[in-house]
């Protein structure tokens, strides 16, 4: 067992993978001398050499086109969206091309994509995005967000050597302030299953990425303030999302708290509580309720990024009502 970030456990990921596979190669923009934006890749240039760690220009659209053309040709590219801001400018690449190629030809596109998302680094309206649910909506992509650093690393794994297109959201706020410890052995961690990060009776929190966390400490406030222990659910794959766990927890708890980072309006959350109404109704004990960001664009300033973000005293004060209904 080694202690590792969330940071490193990507970096990891990406090496031990690219060792693994001569087939996978990596490219972004400052992906390789510089080592990244925030030195994710780190060294790998280095190991692998300009062949397989290739610097883009700033062009998402030519980076995911390239990358599919190479999927096409037997490559694992992991395509690098520098902020996951702007893989708007490569939607159509993935969205109409890489997304529908199997459909279209029975071809597959083994292709990563990784996308550094989400707030609380006061990087404003074009570096702090979740456009997760843009892609959830995409049939032909899957789409993973991590909360920890052993899911960091074992779902980019499994990312790697999935023959489909998989979007992979890794958190910023969560690279350096996240680390455990472990395991110096091969392992992954299956997409399309969620995790039980707290167990309880009283209520149910879905929720994914740096939320997870925030979840927990409410949770175990809630715990030692009124003696109810609630469930936090950790998605870990949002596409394909978790539906049996969903609906055990439903069974179990009889109230559900969804909490994610994206805009309130259109995000995943509301597509899991058309679910759970649809498939689970007679269970429920209060109306789903929902924690999320603002519909307004990620403020830059600090304080106004906070009244935008999902704060740990918004889903507590959610939870409270929820659990007195």
């Amino acid at each position: 067992m080694a202690v590792k970030t969330y940071l490193d456990a990507i970096h990891d990921a990406i090496e031990e993978e690219m060792r693994r596979d001569e087939n996978v190669f990596l490219m972004g923009e400052d992906v390789g001398l510089y080592g990244g934006a925030f030195k994710v890749t780190k060294g790998l240039f280095q190991e692998f050499g300009p062949v397989r760690v290739l610097d883009t220009p700033i062009a998402e659209s030519a980076i995911i086109g390239v990358g599919i053309g190479t999927a096409l040709q037997g490559f694992r590219p992991i395509c690098e969206m520098q902020f996951a801001d702007f893989i708007s400018n490569a939607f159509t690449q993935i969205v109409n091309n890489a997304a529908t190629f199997y459909w279209r030809q029975g071809v597959k596109i083994p292709m990563v994509i990784r996308a550094p998302s989400g707030g609380n680094v006061h990087g404003g309206p074009f570096h702090s995005q979740n456009p997760e649910a843009w892609f959830v909506h995409s049939p032909g992509l899957k789409v993973v967000a991590p909360a920890t650093a052993y899911d960091a690393k074992g779902l980019l794994k499994a990312a790697i050597r999935d023959d489909n297109v998989v979007l992979y959201f890794e958190n910023k706020y969560l690279y350096r302030r996240i680390k455990e410890d472990l395991p110096e052995e091969d392992f992954i961690v299956e997409i399309g299953r969620a995790r039980l990060a707290r167990d309880g009776e009283a209520a149910t929190i879905i929720t994914y990425s740096a939320q997870v966390h925030d979840a927990i400490k409410v949770a175990d406030e809630i715990a030692e303030e009124e003696g109810k222990e609630v469930a936090v659910l950790d998605l870990r794959s949002l596409m394909p999302f978790d539906k049996t766990m969903i609906l055990e927890q439903v069974r179990k708890t009889n109230r559900i708290l969804i909490v994610h980072e994206d805009h309130l309006t259109g995000g995943i959350g509301g597509e899991i509580s058309a679910f759970i109404t649809e498939h689970a109704f007679e269970y429920l004990d209060a109306p789903i309720m929902r924690v999320a960001g603002l519909d307004i664009p990620v403020p830059f300033s600090p304080p106004l990024e906070k009244h935008y973000l999902p704060t740990k005293e918004k889903i507590k004060d959610k939870l409270k009502k929820l659990l007195a209904y």
